[in-house]
Formats: C-alpha cells, structure tokens, sequence
C-alpha cells in the first residue's frame, strides 16, 4: 500500500494559501468574525504562521486585499485616444474589480471603525504610491494635444474613476456600459477637452 504525504507548504505557496485563506474568510464571514485562527485553520496550518508575517489582523486583511487584486491586475489601456482609453479602463475594472470593491465596501466597515481609516486611506495603501491609471491616460492625452493642461486638476483628473467609485458603492453592482460611456461623453471629456 502507497502512502502519500502532504508536503509542507513553505514561502510564496504559503503565504499564498494565508492570504487566500483570509480573502475567504473575510468574504465569508466579515472583518469582526475573521482571526488569525479562523484564517490558519481554513489554510490547514497554525496560528504561529500566520503571526509571525502579519502582526494585526488589519495588516492581514490589507495584505489579503493586494493578494487578491494583483491576481488580474488592471493595465493602462494606450488605443491613442483618450475618450477610448477612459472607457477601456472603466470596462477593465467593472469586469475585474467589482467583488473586491464591493467587499471593500460591505465587509470592512469594522477595520475602517477599529483602525479610524476609510476606503480611501485603504485604497492609497494598496496602489502604495503608484500613479494611478487615470494619471497616466490624461498625461498622455495632454503630450498628444488632446487636453490643455491648465484645464486640469487633480479631482478633475479623478473623476471617471471616482463616479465608477460612487456608483459600485450605491449599487454594489457591476456598471451599465452605457453608464460608462455617459461618465466619458458627457462629463469628463466637455470638463477636459471643451
């Protein structure tokens, strides 16, 4: 009779069976009920492991949230236009970001209470300051001639992405399409290029 053993998982497969472990139970039962324990036992390991990379439960679920978002993480789109790259990113992050936005949403209003943080203060430590995709598509529009640059401020700049924001966040649903096209046509591009 053949007997087979469990291999004992170590570095980057560890750590990232913890933080699927911990997405799980975060989606799953909320950021009050997860624990380091909940999160160890679901990774079939000990609570040792888990603390001695992540020294509170917050840090965790921050590390969880970056785990998972760069497992489909969202390019920069460059189709030479700006009207059609503010609508490719739109789309790219209403297909690939919506569960984790609306957990964000709805699971973590106990981290931001514990922590005194809001999605925002969540939001800039995860893109760790990196800039933003919106940063780059309307640096490229203004070297092309697309967009005066004295027409531009750092909200206006923001705002495809933070009406996308407000929007998941009042239906916790994927965006219409149309809508997304309505933010570009009718908002953005008369603020940038009018």
């Amino acid at each position: 009779m053949e007997r087979t053993t469990a291999r004992r998982r170590r570095g980057a497969a560890l750590e990232g069976a913890l933080l699927d472990a911990a997405w799980a139970e975060l989606t799953d039962r909320g950021y009050e009920l997860l624990s380091p324990e909940s999160v160890a036992e679901r990774a079939g390991t000990s609570k040792s492991v888990v603390y001695r990379r992540w020294t509170s439960k917050a840090e965790l679920v921050q590390a969880a949230l970056l785990h998972v978002a760069e497992r489909d993480p969202i390019t920069v789109p460059d189709t030479g236009s700006l009207r059609d790259d503010v609508i490719a990113l739109l789309r790219q992050v209403n297909e690939r970001r919506v569960a984790l936005a609306s957990a964000l949403i709805a699971q973590l209003g106990d981290l931001y209470r514990a922590t005194g943080t809001s999605i925002e203060d969540l939001r800039s430590s995860l893109s760790a300051g990196q800039r933003s995709a919106m940063e780059e598509i309307v640096e490229r529009a203004v070297d092309r001639g697309e967009i005066d640059p004295s027409k531009l401020t750092r909200r206006i700049v923001r705002l495809p992405e933070d009406l996308f924001r407000h929007e998941l966040l009042m239906t916790s649903r994927a965006m219409p399409d149309s809508d997304i096209v309505e933010i570009v046509d009718t908002i953005f591009l008369p603020l940038v290029t009018g």
